[in-house]
C-alpha cells in the first residue's frame, strides 16, 4: 500500500506587482491523504496601492488594520510544520511570494520543496490549457478563483485526484 499524502496547498493574492505584497493567504493542510485542516488571513501589505483589487476583489480598507506577513509568521510557520512539500498553482508565483515576504520581515523562508499543480495537471491527465479553473472544470472540483482559501483547496484536491491516479511526489517536482 503506498503511502498517504502528507502536504500543504498554499496560495497568496499580492496587491501590487511586489511580490511582497501578500494581502491574503490560503493554506489547506492534508494528513495522512485527507484535508485535515483550513486556514485563510487578510494581510497587511507594506503598500497601500492596491492594483489587483479588480482580480481578487480585496482592498486596501479590508486590510489596513490587519497583521503584517510578520506578524504572522508564527501562525503561518505552524500550518506549515512537517509537511513534505508545499503544493501550488503556478508554484513559482507562490514560492517568489513567500520568499520575498520573509526576506522582507528578515525570516529565513522554508526550504520546503514546491510541486506545481499546473505540470502535475498536464502531466497527469494532459490538461491544457490548464489555468486553475480548467483543471477544476474537468476534475469538476468547485472553485471561487482568486479566493486564496478556495484556490490552495483546489490545488490540495488536485494532488489529492493525482495520487489517486498513482502519482507520487519526488518526480522532478519544483
Amino acid at each position: 500500500m503506498k503511502a498517504a499524502l502528507d502536504f500543504a496547498a498554499i496560495d497568496f493574492e499580492t496587491a501590487d506587482a511586489g511580490p511582497d505584497s501578500a494581502c491574503a493567504l490560503g493554506i489547506v493542510r492534508v494528513r495522512r491523504g485527507r484535508v485535515a485542516k483550513r486556514f485563510h488571513r487578510l494581510i497587511r501589505p507594506p503598500r497601500a496601492s492596491f492594483l489587483y483589487t479588480y482580480i481578487h476583489g480585496i482592498t486596501w480598507g479590508q486590510v489596513c488594520l490587519e497583521p503584517d506577513f510578520a506578524h504572522l509568521w508564527p501562525q503561518i510557520a505552524g500550518e506549515l510544520e512537517g509537511v513534505k512539500f508545499l503544493a501550488a498553482h503556478n508554484a513559482s508565483f507562490d514560492r517568489r511570494v513567500l520568499e520575498a515576504c520573509c526576506r522582507a520581515a528578515r525570516i529565513e523562508p522554508p526550504r520546503t520543496p514546491f510541486v506545481c499543480t499546473v505540470q502535475l495537471a498536464r502531466k497527469t491527465w494532459s490538461i491544457f490549457p490548464t489555468q486553475l479553473p480548467m483543471v477544476c472544470r474537468k476534475l469538476k472540483i468547485p472553485l471561487n478563483h482568486h479566493e486564496a482559501l478556495s484556490d490552495a483547496e483546489a490545488c490540495a484536491r488536485i494532488v489529492l485526484a493525482a495520487g489517486a491516479e498513482g502519482w507520487t511526489p519526488g518526480a522532478g517536482e519544483n
